[in-house]
């Protein structure tokens, strides 16, 4: 089966399912003789290469790869068509540290407590994970005043590069951010009482010219076939079906 061809498929993704796209997408290219311009950006924030940013400054594209909240933000918003919403798969967040230092104590609430409290530097990222943290784990915690001072929000770049560098000495985000950063380590998930999984969806654009090669690509997204590699990428794939 060949796509349409009318230019490159536009997709734009935020971190979390990033490193599977990468993965997945040649294949699925070389099996429908397709061209996809694959772009990245942050679901949330005004970074100039935010996905907010570009789209109001009239980028448009074929499929988003987001963040459930970001889907119904864009949704409600008419760049998405809500009637193509699938949810793909659900994402954990991951606590890391530099590759040679010592994994911290993350096990139970009270010692995430007290190694969030001992970190001299913590990174998060910008997207829905590091709103997580900051609004309701580190309040629920009772540190969020400490927090202002020793936690800072990363824009525009993976957490993983930042401790990589040893400008933070702990950094959280999602599991599959990490993973593709050499220099880090996964200390594991938060606790269990603060253990949130992320859905991360994909949806059409609701401008898109290419519906029915969109569709294709949503198909095999949600296929049995691409949760190999999903799974690889540290994300738990949630086989939808595609109207």
């Amino acid at each position: 089966m060949t796509l349409g061809k009318a230019g490159d498929l536009k997709i734009i993704t935020s971190g979390a399912f990033a490193a599977a796209l990468v993965k997945l997408l040649p294949a699925f290219e070389a099996r429908f003789d397709s061209s996809i311009d694959l772009q990245f950006g942050s679901s949330l924030g005004a970074a100039k290469d935010s996905i907010p940013t570009r789209l109001s400054q009239g980028e448009r594209f074929d499929v988003f790869c987001l963040a459930a909240a970001a889907v119904e933000r864009h949704a409600a918003e008419g760049v998405i068509d809500q009637e193509s919403r699938i949810d793909l798969v659900e994402s954990h967040i991951g606590a890391m540290v530099r590759e040679q230092d010592p994994a911290p104590d993350i096990g139970s609430v009270e010692a995430f407590r007290q190694t969030l409290l001992n970190a001299k530097s913590i990174a998060h990222a910008a997207s829905a994970s590091g709103i997580y943290l900051s609004t309701e784990v580190f309040p629920a915690l009772g540190i969020a005043e400490q927090m202002k001072q020793t936690a800072r929000t990363i824009y525009s770049e993976r957490v993983g590069s930042v401790v990589a560098r040893g400008e933070a000495d702990l950094g959280f985000q999602q599991i599959s951010e990490i993973l593709p950063i050499q220099g880090v380590k996964v200390v594991g998930r938060l606790p269990e009482e603060y253990r949130r999984p992320f859905v991360f969806c994909a949806g059409i654009g609701a401008q898109s010219e290419r519906r029915e090669d969109a569709k294709a690509l949503l198909r095999y997204l949600a296929s049995e076939e691409a949760g190999a590699a999903i799974r690889e990428t540290g994300l738990d794939p949630l086989f939808p079906e595609v109207a």
